[in-house]
């Protein structure tokens, strides 16, 4: 008989730091997409608040209660990220457990936007893309979701398919920041 184990999206992968930055993989717990049926993002704002002490996001935005984040990830969709969704918000929202669809990690240290610059078309300097962003744009090849959470931290979300490509591309941006600041 096949023995079976689970394993995460990065296994394997990671770690992995290079000069000042490090990139590591996230743990995010359930996350769940809503997508707020016509009119009830108001009701199903009311319903996160009350359930998980946060308001659907505002595009580009993200809130945060503890651990639990919600991200807006485009027009009139958001990730919950951190806590199983109250069965509430399926009276107001259509809500997909998306757990097992994404790698998360996330990319940490000092000269995390240099890093990101080699591969996203967007500026994501603290002042372009303070803390309490979220954005989807495309990594190389990939969609992605970033959050900025800390100001010399953003978490990345891929489809999990892409787990590998993510962390080459990545590391391979990381290897190239930390050789210029030695070159310097």
């Amino acid at each position: 008989m096949v023995d079976l184990s689970a394993k995460s999206p990065c296994a394997g992968l990671l770690p992995v730091s290079h000069g000042a930055a490090t990139l590591r993989e996230v743990a995010p717990g359930p996350l769940t997409m809503l997508a707020p049926f016509g009119g009830q993002t108001a009701a199903l704002s009311q319903i996160l608040e009350a359930h998980h002490g946060l308001r659907f996001p505002e595009p580009g935005r993200l809130t945060r209660a503890g651990r639990v984040v919600c991200a807006w990830a485009g027009k009139e969709q958001a990730l919950l990220l951190g806590a199983a969704p109250a069965p509430d918000l399926a009276s107001r929202a259509a809500v997909t457990d998306q757990s097992d669809a994404w790698a998360v990690v996330a990319l940490e240290g000092h000269g995390t936007a240099d890093v990101l610059a080699r591969l996203v078309p967007v500026d994501l300097r603290p002042r372009a893309f303070p803390v309490g962003s979220s954005l989807r744009t495309l990594l190389g090849h990939m969609t992605v979701t970033l959050l900025r959470t800390e100001d010399s931290a953003v978490t990345i979300l891929a489809f999990r398919s892409m787990a590998g490509t993510l962390v080459h591309e990545l590391e391979t941006a990381m290897a190239h920041v930390a050789a210029r600041a030695i070159a310097r």
